[in-house]
């Protein structure tokens, strides 16, 4: 069977040298609240009675964190059509 979403996230989490702490401040850079109980509950043994299944949405929503948190925040686009100099 191929990689859970849990897994995916347990490997961004060592690959980053990330703690509980940053993962809630780079969920929030995606206006994602999420809490420390909450991001434990992902990394536990499957057999953990506290053992709670990763969804597309907070993976989604931590992933665009995380790219904020890497890049930085995307500039702002420019509304009208640039003048060519020449």
């Amino acid at each position: 069977m191929g990689l859970t979403n849990n897994d995916i996230f347990k490997k961004l989490r060592v690959a980053h040298k990330l703690r509980d702490e940053d993962i809630v401040n780079i969920c929030a850079l995606a206006d994602f609240k999420v809490s420390k109980s909450e991001i434990n509950a992902f990394f536990r043994n499957e057999k953990h009675p506290k053992y709670m299944e990763c969804g597309d949405q907070m993976l989604r929503n931590f992933l665009n964190g995380l790219i904020i948190h890497l890049r930085g925040p995307m500039p702002q686009k420019d509304g009208g059509a640039k003048e060519k100099k020449g």
